[in-house]
């Protein structure tokens, strides 16, 4: 694993904004950087690539523990969601994607830092603009050279499968919600929602405010008061389990994302 030293396009600003990056800085000073890159051999990216697998086996037997044996209130989960979590987890609800924050210095094995399973951004920015950035970075080379070089990831292939498999399993209209007036979380799910298009599905956008609830019907509904059947929020559970309408959570045929 080496860090590379390079120089930033000149137009690099213009150029990730018209691919959706709208946040690239804050207050004046860039977050997304392209002033040095990583280059791992194949073998570090296998390495990584196994290490995900290996945590995400661990984390769901963990949560398997956790629910068999009666300790949600140790995860601060108020006890009149236990059934909810756990009727979710025994029926094996669709995940789309998750974000391991790992720890790799190219000699030890990869170390977990964070799993944000619940609210996953930086989703953009590894699927389509370092893509981009990187054809761009390439793009001088000889064919030889460029041949050498690639992306490890397929996150935007594997994302388009994903929502194909929830299309023909649960349905093809699905509804994502955020904080709209967050910007990296409006671009993430815009994102997303693409991909879900691409995938062949009907889609909507919704501030996560304009989820309402129709008491009468007792289903949560878009702002033409149709039935959210699909909804992929990007919006913290513990936030929802403590609001107004989370009661009505175990209630609701509603499947989330």
């Amino acid at each position: 694993m080496l860090r590379v030293a390079t120089f930033p396009r000149p137009d690099w600003q213009k150029r990730v904004e018209s691919q959706g990056l709208l946040f690239h800085s804050v207050d004046g000073d860039p977050y997304w950087d392209e002033g040095a890159y990583y280059l791992f051999e194949s073998h570090e990216i296998d390495l990584i690539e196994r290490a995900t697998y290996e945590l995400d086996a661990m984390c769901l037997e963990l949560v398997d523990h956790v629910i068999s044996e009666g300790r949600l209130d140790e995860l601060e989960i108020p006890e009149q969601f236990h059934d909810f979590v756990a009727t979710s987890w025994e029926r094996d609800e669709r995940t789309i994607y998750g974000r391991f924050d790992l720890a790799y210095d190219g000699m030890s094995p990869p170390k977990l830092l964070e799993y944000n399973a619940d609210t996953p951004t930086s989703l953009l920015e590894a699927a389509v603009i370092q893509w981009f950035w990187m054809n761009d970075l390439i793009d001088p080379l000889d064919d030889d050279e460029r041949g050498k070089i690639d992306q490890f990831n397929s996150l935007h292939e594997r994302l388009i499968e994903a929502w194909r498999t929830v299309r023909k399993e649960l349905g093809g209209r699905v509804a994502f919600a955020a904080l709209t007036e967050s910007v990296e979380d409006f671009m993430t799910v815009t994102y997303l929602r693409d991909t879900a298009i691409q995938a062949g599905m009907k889609t909507l956008t919704l501030d996560i405010a304009q989820v309402g609830w129709n008491s009468r019907r007792r289903v949560f509904t878009d702002l033409r008061e149709w039935e959210i059947e699909l909804l992929f929020k990007l919006y913290p559970w513990e936030w929802m389990l403590r609001e107004e309408f989370g009661r009505n959570l175990p209630d609701s045929p509603t499947r989330w994302l």
